[in-house]
């Protein structure tokens, strides 16, 4: 019996998502939980394991193709029982047909249409002609039209609908061309080719480049992810940054008595760890950075606890998995728990969990020999701080100048939730530890 496996929701609610690779082929014979396929969404890169037991059928796309959440991936060959298989049987119920779902996928749809509203004063929804709808499929059709359908609003996410608002084009024309009924960028795109629709009268979207002088590249996964949050917010938040060089050589040389020490030094602790331990002690001194501004609820929500969040460079674009409860690790710890995170996400393996969660973060920009930056604010975060690089520069130390370890700190804050003063006063605190380390006993 052929039976189809559709893409599940993977979590956050992404509405699709990218092929890297498949682990099988037309024809192979495959294990219950067997790992099938490579998928990349907007937060990380998922194995998709096998819901069935047999033999794969057939690939419904390649390696590289998009798929929406809900389409088919991949069709089995699953033994069944071919007595209780007559064409005369009774067609299964709605529960009987479901496929297995497995943990933390989702639902699995019930079925193909979009949700329907029942219509005012409890009479049943009356469809519109065929023409009617194929003119307006959602709820275009005016208010002079008697009999016509009640449908929900067009579904889909804040993305999407700022690119069909750049476009000029009304959401409510556009079908939605997967079963869950959710409209993606791909449809409001081909609505836009399909009617010449583009903003201020532009021309439509071109989809094909000839020639060698230049290279379209799509923006799909961790790149279009990183696009949406950095645009949602640097129009969300008004951000206000300050800055502030300070003398770190203390820190280097604890750095490098760790690292010299048998006991300690397989925990690699470097400046990063340093400064990760200072944030988290300045952050009690002003935990309204280790806040978000909650618009719906018209308040203010303060963490009790820190998630820090570590921006990390990698071949598919930068990602900021978070260290859980960071604020009750030692600095060995941290370090360890930084190191471990880093090198997940760059291995494309960090998991949505990972990437989620954040109260504030922290970015090195001094690894790519960069002194000083203006970070931008991960969503729903009040705080991250830059670290520049680390310059063995002449510095006044005790009335006299030598040559000092000296490195910039950057702190972007959403100015809604922190004033110039507590911004100060946070970054005073972390300088005064990577100054003098041994102000962490006092913090603590």
């Amino acid at each position: 019996m052929i039976t189809d496996f559709r893409l599940p929701d993977l979590g956050e609610g992404l509405p699709e998502a990218e092929i890297v690779q498949w682990h099988v082929s037309q024809g192979d014979e495959v294990a219950l939980n067997q790992t099938i396929a490579e998928v990349e969404t907007a937060k990380a890169i998922v194995e998709l394991p096998s819901p069935f037991a047999g033999t794969v059928a057939a690939l419904a796309h390649d390696a590289g193709d998009v798929v929406a959440v809900g389409d088919v991936l991949i069709s089995f060959d699953v033994a069944g029982d071919p007595a209780t298989e007559t064409p005369d049987a009774a067609p299964a119920s709605a529960e009987e047909r479901r496929e297995p779902n497995l943990v933390g996928y989702g639902a699995v749809p019930r079925g193909t249409g979009r949700p329907q509203r029942r219509a005012r004063g409890g009479a049943p929804a009356v469809t519109a002609e065929p023409d009617v709808r194929s003119a307006a499929p959602h709820d275009a059709i005016a208010d002079t039209v008697p009999e016509r359908e009640l449908r929900e609003r067009p579904r889909s996410t804040p993305p999407v609908r700022k690119l069909a608002k750049d476009l000029g084009v009304d959401l409510a024309l556009v079908e939605a061309s997967g079963v869950t009924g959710i409209i993606t960028r791909e449809d409001v795109e081909a609505y836009a080719v399909s009617t010449a629709a583009s903003p201020t009268g532009a021309p439509a979207l071109r989809t094909d480049v000839s020639g060698d002088r230049e290279e379209r590249i799509p923006i799909r996964g961790v790149r279009k992810h990183t696009a949406d949050a950095m645009v949602r917010s640097a129009f969300t938040a008004p951000h206000a940054a300050t800055f502030l060089t300070v003398d770190v050589t203390a820190s280097v040389a604890l750095i490098d008595s760790l690292r010299q020490d048998r006991r300690h030094a397989d925990h690699r602790v470097g400046v990063m760890a340093v400064a990760a331990k200072a944030v988290c002690l300045a952050l009690r001194r002003t935990p309204v950075l280790n806040a978000r501004w909650d618009d719906a609820a018209g308040g203010i929500v303060l963490h009790h606890y820190v998630n820090l969040g570590v921006a990390a460079a990698t071949d598919r674009g930068l990602v900021v998995p978070s260290v859980k409860d960071a604020d009750r690790m030692s600095l060995l710890e941290l370090a360890d728990a930084i190191r471990a995170l880093a090198e997940t996400a760059r291995a494309g393996k960090a998991t949505p969990a990972d990437l989620t969660g954040g109260t504030f973060s922290i970015t090195n920009f001094g690894v790519f020999g960069v002194d000083a930056g203006t970070p931008i604010l991960v969503p729903g975060e009040a705080g991250i701080l830059g670290l520049g690089a680390v310059r063995r520069i002449p510095w006044e130390h005790d009335g006299q100048v030598a040559l000092r370890d000296v490195m910039t700190l950057s702190l972007s804050f959403d100015h809604r939730l922190v004033d110039g003063a507590e911004a100060a006063r946070f970054l005073t605190d972390v300088a005064d530890v990577l100054r003098e380390p041994g102000r962490a006993m006092v913090l603590a």
